[in-house]
């Protein structure tokens, strides 16, 4: 028998025990790097000697993805969910010049404005070179005749639009990275996580006014393969564990609400065990009651604390978007700090960077942490505001005025188009306050303002960002827990249904104080270039003026029916 027949032998008889296994995939690698590297020198030959259109860069990035997912509700499992293995193959294939190639931006031409230089596809998982060379070559193929046609439209498009007011070079050349990460064995217990998860969700149960709640685990395995036609050379693996739960009430207005919390890891040893994740879910459970109930939020500017959690997200959203550079040479982009190098964006005692080489922090894990990005490029500490100054952007391999090379953040999930975004971004202050002292300091302030009461948000679920010229250059995000403090001494007093919206440049410049807390938010993103893990650490924060709004409302009647815990609880 065989390696590879014994390796499935013993993979089948895994499933058969309910062990999800992803082995080592170093027996792989040979043939897998052998094909890519073989069409790679082979279709760069041809395609350069093209008098008309030459090659000028190939990349192939190859991700072989082994995945489980399980889902419980009520103490049942939702799906019987097997693990799946993929492969997708993702093409970066440029001709022209770095100058001017066919990822340049297409104006006034709402089909044909994607950047994208990237062909991918599914390709076989098996581990047979000329399986995988053939499926290289006929995508390769694709590519470069997709390629040939939008440089033609490219070379057009400059003639006929004015002048771009950043004429940077489309991609910027760099030195070739040669990595190899260390290769990872993992084993997940399927059948001890199925009988968890429904020790977990059957919590709810215990509370008849939750309507809808689950308690989710996932756990990917992506080993990543990255060749290119400047020398580069990557490989490396990354492990992702995942345990989350969400619910869902009903408030006598109609209004949903609902909250969640989760872990994110890179070992399962790093995940809350289930003694500790329990006491998540009767909490979270307790606040969705306390939130049923609460008063409706009206509408209000006033001060408000951002939680260092809730802090982080306001960052993100507000500023790390914003500075992510792709944004600032695209036209049809907001551009809110294109012109802003070397002024002041920020309060002084406050500076801010972005550092994937970092992996943890006393807040905990960093879900943005990464050594190599998408483009093959080292990660690196990037100093973005240093003491309120805007210093520069976060850059992939898309250059713009002021910064014309990488410092590796082009990134992008499998089957899209790297481009600059966000890692671990670290809100630094220099000068914090206790938190007893910030609280009072917002106390103090909404007297000032003659307000009847400031704001805390302690949780906030995400939010999101419009940058496009298109749109309102606005930020919203979307508060899970937000308390009224109020200034005659009342307890403290939990509202729902808000929002909170802003402008970024006006916002930013609010910021009074900071706490001496900081904490982590860990999360996934989604951009043009797919979803991706990020974190942003920040420490509370008192601002002057923020603005909430109501949540919309969709006015739902109660259930007609009770729960059916409660009746076979009488």
């Amino acid at each position: 028998m065989t390696f590879k027949d014994n390796f499935s032998a013993l993979l089948a008889l895994a499933l058969s025990l309910q062990i999800f296994t992803a082995p080592p995939v170093k027996a792989q690698n040979n043939t897998v790097l052998a094909a890519l590297q073989k069409e790679l020198d082979r279709s760069l030959t041809r395609l350069k000697a093209i008098k008309e259109t030459p090659v000028y860069f190939l990349g192939y990035r190859l991700y072989d993805i082994e995945s489980l997912n399980l889902s419980s509700q009520y103490g049942a499992i939702n799906v019987d969910a097997q693990p799946k293995h993929s492969r997708v193959l993702d093409i970066d294939l440029r001709v022209g010049s770095p100058q001017l190639d066919n990822t340049h931006r297409l104006r006034d031409d709402p089909l044909g404005s994607s950047t994208s230089s990237q062909t991918s596809v599914f390709i076989p998982i098996e581990n047979d070179e000329l399986a995988l060379r053939t499926a290289i070559w006929i995508r390769t193929e694709n590519a470069f005749k997709n390629a040939q046609k939008r440089y033609i439209l490219v070379k057009a498009n400059q003639d006929l639009q004015a002048e771009e007011e950043d004429n940077s070079a489309d991609f910027s050349l760099e030195k070739p990275t040669t990595y190899t990460g260390e290769s990872k064995s993992f084993s997940v217990d399927k059948k001890a996580w199925e009988s968890k998860l429904r020790r977990l969700s059957s919590i709810y149960k215990n509370n008849p006014h939750v309507l809808h709640s689950h308690v989710d685990f996932s756990v990917t395995k992506t080993h990543r393969y990255l060749i290119n036609s400047e020398g580069s050379k990557v490989e490396d693996e990354n492990i992702h564990y995942h345990l989350s739960t969400t619910a869902e009430v009903i408030a006598n207005d109609g209004m949903r609400l609902w909250l969640y919390d989760g872990a994110e890891a890179k070992t399962a040893e790093e995940l809350p065990t289930e003694e500790q994740f329990s006491q998540t879910i009767h909490k979270l459970a307790d606040s969705l009651e306390q939130l049923r109930t609460a008063p409706l939020a009206e509408p209000y500017t006033g001060p408000a604390i951002l939680n260092s959690k809730a802090a982080g997200v306001y960052f993100h959203e507000t500023l790390g978007h914003r500075v992510e550079g792709a944004r600032q040479k695209d036209m049809d982009d907001g551009r809110t700090f294109a012109k802003k190098l070397g002024q002041r964006i920020l309060p002084t005692f406050i500076s801010v960077v972005d550092d994937p080489t970092t992996e943890q922090l006393k807040s905990g894990h960093l879900n943005g942490s990464y050594k190599i990005d998408d483009e093959g490029i080292p990660a690196q500490k990037v100093t973005v505001v240093d003491h309120g100054i805007l210093k520069t952007f976060l850059t992939g391999r898309s250059p713009v005025i002021g910064c014309p090379n990488s410092n590796g953040h082009g990134r992008s999930s499998p089957a899209y188009a790297p481009i600059a975004r966000q890692g671990n971004l670290m809100v630094i202050a220099d000068k914090s306050i206790p938190y007893t002292d910030l609280r009072s300091a917002l106390i103090t302030e909404a007297k000032n303002q003659d307000k009847p009461y400031g704001l805390i948000f302690e949780q906030i679920a995400g939010g999101f960002t419009f940058t496009q010229t298109a749109t309102p250059q606005t930020f919203k995000l979307l508060p899970l827990l937000v308390r009224r403090v109020y200034v005659d001494g009342r307890p403290d007093e939990l509202i729902r249904g808000v929002d909170l919206v802003g402008t970024p440049l006006s916002s930013l410049e609010n910021i009074i104080s900071a706490g001496d807390d900081i904490d982590t938010f860990n999360g996934t993103c989604g951009a043009p270039s797919g979803w991706v893990p990020v974190s942003a650490t920040a420490p509370s924060l008192l601002i002057k003026t923020i603005e909430v709004e109501r949540k919309a409302n969709t006015q739902q009647k109660l259930p007609v029916l009770p729960a059916p815990i409660t009746e076979s609880k009488k």
